[in-house]
């Protein structure tokens, strides 16, 4: 297990902490956030261009009380209908559009719901995003564990009945290369039927790599779809290429992976243009690659380590349900995760109304599944989580929470023949 500590500002050594100082005070000392790396693909695709139009166009203060019930009274539900429930217009109407939402929901998913697990295998980041507890100037306990590392942490979370494992690195080609995280496919398939992955971006040809290895979607968060924001959040890394970033989903499914999800981290930016960019990215692939299967979540920024160049735009509950309820009536047949970062009841709530997939079980640090699932005491050293959770009940509580309440909890509905 490598384990070492990469510093926030007080143990920094005068010459990093200048080249730190530079990248955030001196924005001509950065990359272009818009010009490829050597060695990023570069594919053509207008999907990009579409959901940007549509961005620049979307002025929410315009839409009224009329609009509102116009779309909500279409059986199906357009852009200018989508862009109307994203509007502060529609927040008088949260009661119609979780009806609406509901029976959406009903008709293509019945009253199942998802469950899956994430198992973060390494922390290292080579990118200073300034909102992120990973970024490469932070001081915590970073950590890459070992294949024996991670079959042991596999194992204790497929004894507990789970079937369905996202994989998380932290974004690090040296430290996570593309075979470390194929070889931990492998691992997960003797283990798990379904395997996600949540890695840095990477080109056709590694995505399809790693779906021979056993991955079967990929989830990439935008962070945001603001591009000036973007800029002044991500100083530093591979992350910092904005279009490369944007592109990565359509990559994936190049390579042969069966599903996609995709996500911004509502408050970085303008909530209502980062929902509607992320649902406009499903919708545009979606037609493209009909067979894909396609999913959003829809994260809230959460506290982290060493944050203090952030103040986050505030998303309350209300208006986190607003944009789950409108993602349903505007993408009907989409997936909808609602992670730990949201509280139980706002979870339990949800999943009767919109959302199709919970998390449980769940861990953002690295090496520690033992000590959470088990109560067993561990030599092991463990490390540091990218963001604190809100909800953190095991599988068996989800299950029987969900089972509660009138659901039917699945851990898998594939079959491999």
């Amino acid at each position: 297990m490598e384990n070492y500590f990469f510093v926030d500002s007080e143990h920094l050594s005068p010459e990093t902490l200048a080249k730190k100082h530079e990248i955030e005070d001196n924005p001509s000392s950065r990359k272009n956030h818009m010009e490829y790396l050597p060695g990023m693909e570069i594919i053509k695709s207008n999907v990009c261009e579409n959901v940007m139009e549509q961005i620049k166009r979307f002025d929410c203060s315009k839409y009224t009380a009329k609009d509102v019930r116009a779309a909500l009274q279409h059986d199906k539900c357009s852009i200018e209908d989508f862009k109307a429930l994203l509007s502060p217009a529609a927040e008088p109407f949260l009661e119609q559009m979780a009806e609406k939402a509901r029976i959406e929901t009903s008709k293509h998913f019945g009253n199942t719901v998802y469950l899956f697990t994430p198992l973060y295998i390494a922390n290292y980041c080579e990118n200073y995003c300034v909102y992120c507890g990973f970024n490469c100037y932070n001081h915590i306990n970073r950590m890459k564990l070992s294949m024996e590392q991670i079959e042991k942490e596999m194992q204790v979370i497929a004894d507990s009945g789970m079937e369905e494992i996202l994989i998380l690195t932290g974004e690090s080609r040296v430290h996570s290369d593309i075979k470390y995280i194929g070889e931990s496919c492998k691992l997960a398939r003797k283990y798990f039927r379904m395997v996600g992955l949540e890695i840095y971006p990477v080109n056709t040809d590694e995505y399809r790599y790693l779906h021979e290895c056993g991955a079967d979607y990929v989830t990439v968060f935008q962070e945001t779809y603001d591009t000036e924001k973007y800029e002044k959040l991500h100083l530093l890394g591979h992350k910092r290429v904005w279009p490369y970033r944007f592109d990565a989903q359509e990559r994936a499914l190049m390579g042969g992976m069966r599903g996609v999800a995709f996500s911004a981290l509502l408050g970085l930016s303008d909530f209502r243009k980062d929902a509607l960019a992320s649902a406009l990215h499903v919708y545009y692939l979606q037609r493209k690659y009909p067979h894909a299967e396609m999913s959003l979540s829809c994260p809230r920024l959460r506290p982290i380590v060493n944050n203090e160049k952030i103040n986050p735009l505030n998303v309350h509950e209300k208006q986190l349900c607003q944009i789950i309820c409108a993602y349903r009536i505007f993408l009907p047949f989409v997936g909808i995760t609602v992670s730990s970062r949201e509280s139980a009841s706002f979870r339990n709530g949800i999943v009767k109304i919109a959302a199709t997939k919970v998390s449980a079980g769940v861990s953002t640090g690295i090496g520690d599944h033992e000590s959470k699932y088990t109560g067993k005491e561990t030599d092991d050293i463990q490390g540091d989580e990218q963001f604190e959770i809100d909800d953190n009940r095991s599988l068996d509580t989800m299950y029987k929470d969900i089972t509660d309440e009138g659901l039917q909890p699945v851990l898998n509905d594939y079959l491999y023949l």
